[in-house]
Order: C-alpha cells, then structure tokens, then sequence
C-alpha cells in the first residue's frame, strides 16, 4: 500500500526512458509505412503510443512521449525528410494538433491511471483493515492487541508502534514495554486525557518523530497508539491519516470489547457465586431451625423445672434459652435474606396505622432498650399505609439493635412524615455516623464497617419502601411496594 509519491528517483527515470523507448520503437514499426500509407494514419499510431505510455507510466512520461513523437514524426517523415525543416507550412498545423491531441490524451489517460492505482490501494488497505479486524475479532488480551496493530503497521506502511492502555490505578502501560523519556509519557498521557491526536517530534519522542492517536470508542478513550516514523513529513502525510485513524478506531473497539467481556465474566461469576451462597444460606438455615428450636424447648424445661435443679443450673439454663433464642434470630434473618435476594418472599400487606407497629416494635426491645431513652415522632396527618407489619417490625427492631450497638448513650428518636407521595420513617442516634463514601454500602450483604458485633444481616432483614395511600373517592388508594433500600434509615448517624 505504498504510493507513488514514495517511488524513488530512479524508477522515475526508467519510466522516462521506456516513454522515448515507446516512441522510437513506434517510430521504427512504422518507417517501412512511409512511402505506402497516408501521413495522418502514421499520427495516428503516434497518438496510440503516447496513450499506451500514459496508461502504462502516467502522465507525465506520456508528455515527454507526446513532445518526442511530434519530434520523430517531423524528422522521419515530413518532408524533406531526415531534416527538422519544415518545407510545407500546413505541416505546422499538423504538429500543433498532433502534440495537443497527444498532451490531452496522455493526460486523461494519466488521470485515469492514477485513479485507477488510488483505487486498487484502497482496495489493498480495505482488505488489510479487513483481515485485520478478523484477527483483532479473535483476541483475548491487549498484548495480542498490540502485536496485531503493530505488525500491521509495520508490513503494510513501514512504520514502529507502541500502545498504551491504562491500569486499574490510571497508570498507562505501553506493549510492547519501551524506554520512552518523561516528556513523550506527558503526551502520551495529554493525549489519552484529551482524546486529539498529536504530534511529537524526535526530541520529545526520544526516538523519532511520532503522531500520538487516542485510542477512541464510543463511550470513551480505551489507551493511545504511538506511531513512529523515520521522517516527519512521512507521519504526517494526508493520505496516511485516514489509514492511521481506522487502525486506531479497530484497536480502539478491540479494547472496549475486551473490556467489556470481562465485566460480563465478573458479573456472571458474581451472580453465580451470589446464587451459591443463597442457596447454602438457605440449606444451612433451614436445617439449623430443628435443632434450635428443640435446644430452646429443652431450654425453657430446665428453666421451669422448680426441685431438683440448683440456682446455677438453672441460670445457665436461661443463659443457653437467651443464646439459642438469639441464634434463632440470626438464622431467620439468613433465610429472610435468602428469600429477599431470590425474589420469593411475599408481603402480607394489610391496613393499618404505623403507630401500632413502632409500638410493637419498642415493645419486643423493650428488654434490650431498659433505661433508654426514645422518642417517637410522628406527624400528625399521617393516614394508614398498607404494609407487611412483621417485616417492618423487624425492619425496626434491627435498627433500633444497631443504634443500640453504635451509640450507648443518648436519646434515640424514631420519626415519620409525609413527603410528597410517600411516607419517610428514620431511626436517629448520636453515634459516631457512616463513615464518608460508605453509605452505599449499608444495604450490602454481611456488611458491618466497623462495628463490633452482629453479622451485617439486620437492615437486610426488610428492604422495603412504603408509599403513603392517597385519598380518593370512595375509600383509599392501594399504596404501591418495591424492593429497594430502606431510604432515609439513619443508621448509627
């Protein structure tokens, strides 16, 4: 795919000199003719000449041919003959329209070489663009990327190649690895941040002249590809820039298509290793619940039992009921999990006010909240929701748990109150807070930052949003349910 600008000097002189070899062979074939046909046919095979050496050699050895051939034609075949002299002076017309019909001739038939050389190099870069997409269609990592684009690069136009693709940590690494100066990383980091190509000269290469192409897709700049060249006008030619950019956007797409396959390998590894542990989750917990349930029966017998059984046994009975009983409680918060993430879980939604469950809720932490001050405010307009009582309940007692375990002193405030269409319920203490950047991650499973106790499963337990019922003719609007976190829950905050 090298043009002809790229031909050296001496190919040029040997097209030159087959065009006056066409003319004299032209002139030889046709001296046997000159006494037995008429002069214009004889013009006539000059012309053919020069349009044959401009099809073959371009236009401008068809000039020279066509100056040569009026030039043969007068000094073999004008009379007198053998002489420049011209004795006729129609002759003179003959030449002049013999040497335009030659020059317009060759030109076209120039023209139409050279479209027709444009065309088969484009042919050629289209069907190596081609096999090279078919190629880059087969990898697996930006190295075989690299190597690709660079051989390319090097077989079709002669040119050395590096790219630069970022780390995880925003760092650029080149394939393949290259010694560059500190000043060519600068551009090359100017350019993968500014998505335009540069140029870069010797010096700041540190090798030689260089264009700098950001590697650009869709959604954003995938690296940068250095290409080196021995010259800089070579680099920066016209009619090198499309081929460069094609090549960048083909590496470019390759990137973005690998990167992208492996957030989908991630993402299918995270899902099924997601469904792996739900389901032990739930075995686990499923089979837990028969046992525990007999240890706390058994339990609840040694502590009943009046004669027989001394004070310290029977404390460290209730010491094993309390025990078991908290244990069941984390077993059935796993399988709550469980059916949450799996979308199996169905609400028991009913009518009624939220009062009765906050109640209910202090009610069943009445034991772990003695001597705790909480205060409950509620909004005066606040109509009756429609919702599952026993999951947000234990919504509740989980955040009000964790506000046990995040501020030991202080008064804790449940509060709720209309806003907009929905209905904003938040638990408050005077804990230290969420951490900055990790309130995100409050609804992740087993997530626990840095709190001492529990497993992470508490808020979990009733990822639920509750809509405030609206009036309408006639009675109460359904209020509507999804799945989602527990906004405005201000845990340990």
């Amino acid at each position: 795919m090298t043009s002809s600008i790229d031909k050296p000097v001496s190919a040029y002189s040997r097209d030159y000199l087959r065009a006056v070899m066409a003319c004299a062979v032209t002139c030889l074939l046709t001296l046997p003719l000159a006494d037995q046909v008429d002069l214009a046919n004889i013009v006539m095979l000059f012309l053919l000449a020069v349009v044959l050496v401009a099809a073959r050699l371009g236009s401008g050895p068809a000039v020279l041919a066509a100056f040569v051939s009026v030039a043969l034609f007068d000094f073999f075949f004008v009379p007198p003959r053998f002489t420049f002299v011209v004795a006729d002076g129609k002759y003179l017309i003959t030449f002049a329209v013999m040497l335009v019909v030659a020059l317009l001739t060759g030109q076209l038939a120039g023209r139409l070489r050279a479209k027709a050389r444009i065309a088969a190099e484009r042919e050629a870069e289209t069907r190596a663009l081609y096999d090279m997409a078919k190629e880059l269609s087969g990898t697996i990592g930006a190295e075989q990327v690299a190597e690709i684009a660079r051989r390319f690069l090097a077989t079709h136009l002669g040119f050395e190649a590096v790219m630069y693709v970022p780390r995880d940590d925003g760092s650029l690494v080149a394939f393949p690895e290259r010694q560059v100066r500190q000043a060519c990383q600068t551009h090359v980091r100017a350019v993968f941040e500014g998505g335009r190509a540069m140029q870069l000269a010797a010096e700041e290469s540190g090798y030689f002249p260089a264009l700098a192409l950001p590697l650009a897709s869709p959604r954003c700049t995938r690296g940068v590809l250095l290409v080196f060249a021995t010259d800089a006008q070579t680099i920066c030619a016209d009619e090198q820039r499309p081929l460069f950019e094609a090549v960048a956007s083909l590496v470019a797409i390759t990137i973005e298509r690998l990167h992208f396959s492996e957030v989908a390998r991630e993402v299918e590894l995270q899902m099924t290793s997601e469904r792996l542990r739900n389901a032990l989750l739930a075995a686990v917990s499923h089979d837990l619940r028969t046992p525990l349930t007999v240890l706390v029966g058994q339990a609840d017998a040694l502590t009943l039992e009046r004669a027989g059984l001394p004070e310290t046994a029977r404390a460290s009975a209730a010491a094993i009921r309390d025990q078991a009983l908290r244990l069941s409680s984390q077993v059935h918060k796993l399988l709550d999990m469980a059916r949450l993430q799996t979308g199996k879980i169905e609400l028991n939604r009913e009518w009624q006010p939220l009062e009765e469950v906050i109640g209910s809720s202090l009610k069943a932490m009445a034991g772990v909240l003695a001597g705790r001050e909480v205060r409950v405010e509620l909004a005066p307009d606040l109509q009756p929701l429609e919702f599952d009582a026993v999951l947000l309940e234990r919504v509740l007692c989980n955040l009000l748990e964790n506000a046990l375990r995040h501020a030991p002193d202080g008064a804790i405030v449940i509060a709720a109150c209309s806003v907009d269409d929905s209905v904003e319920i938040t638990v408050t203490d005077l804990g230290p807070g969420v951490p900055a950047g990790d309130e995100s991650r409050i609804f992740e499973s087993f997530e626990r930052g840095e709190q001492k106790g529990g497993v992470g499963l508490g808020i979990l337990a009733g990822q639920l949003q509750f809509h405030e019922c609206q009036p309408e003719a006639g009675g109460l609007r359904g209020a509507r349910h999804a799945a989602g976190g527990f906004a405005d829950a201000e845990v340990g905050a």
